[in-house]
């Protein structure tokens, strides 16, 4: 694995660390300010356990990205890395699809990126 892809995948990595702790730690401040004008102000307290859920389900993907840049085996390493990038991009593109076309630029591009420089270099 290049040490681009390493890099790109730790960028992906941190950012959905980013969504973790605003999904789940600061959905009704943060979050309110991220989706303004997506969603209705008095909608973020109501779902503040349906974000959070979804805050750890990107807690999984952070950790399995950071996961595949410790593997010592260089197959195994790019293998794992194209699982969780490749959910990251599907994701992605599912909420670009139908939430927002920005989750697609935001989530989704950087996913794709990684993948390309991951099977490029």
């Amino acid at each position: 694995m290049s040490l681009l892809a390493k890099i790109l995948i730790a960028v992906v990595a941190l950012e959905h660390l980013y969504i973790l702790y605003f999904e789940m730690f600061a959905w009704t401040t943060l979050g309110r300010k991220i989706f303004k004008g997506a969603m209705a102000k008095e909608l973020f307290e109501p779902t503040k356990t349906l974000a959070a859920n979804q805050g750890l389900y990107n807690g999984f993907l952070v950790a399995g990205l950071a996961w595949s840049l410790f593997i010592g085996d260089p197959l195994w390493a790019e293998r794992v890395a194209t699982f969780f990038l490749a959910c990251i991009a599907v994701a992605g593109s599912y909420g670009g699809l139908t939430v927002s076309r920005r989750i697609l630029y935001v989530q989704g591009a950087p996913a794709l990126l990684a993948l390309a420089v991951l099977y490029l270099t």
